[in-house]
């Protein structure tokens, strides 16, 4: 069934989301403080491993059979709160299609905090808008140019918003608690990420567009996402044949400032101290003046690029 078995992993972190999404629910009536904090921290932590399989997905589906693969988008888009669907618009076509363009709709440019901590912390709350405005016109396109995928779109979004709806009023405290506030969580990550692998990069560049970060458990986690500049000259390779393409492609070819060990020590180099907003050569980010999007969805060719849709 599976492409790939690395993927037995992707299937074990997805079954693990439902199984500690639901167990607060039960155990409700007992938990403390203290127990629920847990609870909500564990959901987000599952929920954004999630949102990472969710990208990951639409580049490289799971399964090999079609039915499976639409089959477990629904079933993703539940474990972090949109339609699986709805994430082909702005990333395949318009962040990697044209990164840190004016048709990239989460170019980090948009970010212009002085305090660089605030660029990261509110990255996704400036973007949400735009991408919202251009996986609408998307959809528009796609209801006459691909109904298959605009009807899967439309589904997913039913049920994701129905099941919200029914758990609400189900359990309005554990709904948000356990659901709205871990969905929140992934959204908010799975955007933020682009801040720190793309800011102060070279899109130019043919190796010197993406900033990676190669700690194992990093990696392991999050299903190698830390090799971002792989990823983005072979967005449909799939995850766990990454990390070999960096060390032989790019490694020997990439600025060893884009070639970081440790997430953690970055953003706290980065944002804490001493918090400066560096390019990748160590140069203050010199931003040009802010420009609107430019459209891209007009140029959408779908039928150039049918293996960017998704299942």
């Amino acid at each position: 069934m599976l492409r790939y078995t690395a993927d037995r992993r992707t299937l074990f972190v997805v079954a693990l989301y439902f199984v500690v999404a639901a167990l607060p629910w039960f155990l409700w009536p007992q938990m403390g403080r203290g127990q629920i904090v847990f609870w909500v921290v564990l959901n987000c932590i599952v929920s954004f491993m999630c949102a990472v399989i969710v990208h990951n997905t639409i580049h490289a589906p799971i399964f090999k059979k079609r039915w499976m693969n639409k089959v477990m988008q629904i079933v993703l888009s539940f474990t972090y709160g949109h339609s699986t669907s709805a994430y082909v618009p702005g990333h395949n076509f318009s962040h990697h299609k044209y990164t840190q363009s004016d048709k990239d709709s989460i170019r980090t440019s948009k970010a212009r905090f002085k305090i660089n901590l605030f660029n990261q912390l509110f990255f996704f709350f400036l973007m949400s808008g735009d991408i919202l405005k251009g996986e609408l016109r998307f959809a528009s396109v796609m209801r006459k140019e691909r109904p298959d995928w605009f009807r899967q779109y439309l589904l997913e979004m039913a049920l994701v918003i129905g099941v919200k709806v029914v758990l609400l009023f189900v359990n309005w405290k554990c709904a948000v608690l356990f659901v709205l506030i871990p969905h929140q969580y992934a959204a908010w990550g799975i955007v933020g990420t682009n801040y720190f692998q793309h800011d102060g990069c070279d899109q130019e560049h043919p190796y010197n567009h993406s900033r990676n970060f190669k700690g194992k458990l990093l990696n392991y986690l999050l299903f190698n996402n830390g090799y971002h500049g792989a990823h983005h000259m072979k967005p449909n390779l799939h995850w766990s044949l990454v990390p070999a393409y960096h060390h032989e492609h790019l490694e020997p070819n990439i600025h060893p400032s884009l070639n970081r060990e440790s997430l953690l020590a970055y953003l706290i180099e980065a944002h804490i101290y001493p918090a400066k907003r560096l390019d990748y050569l160590g140069q203050p980010v010199v931003l040009a003046a802010a420009t609107a999007d430019v459209d891209w969805v007009k140029d959408v060719n779908v039928g150039a690029h049918k293996e960017d849709m998704a299942a």
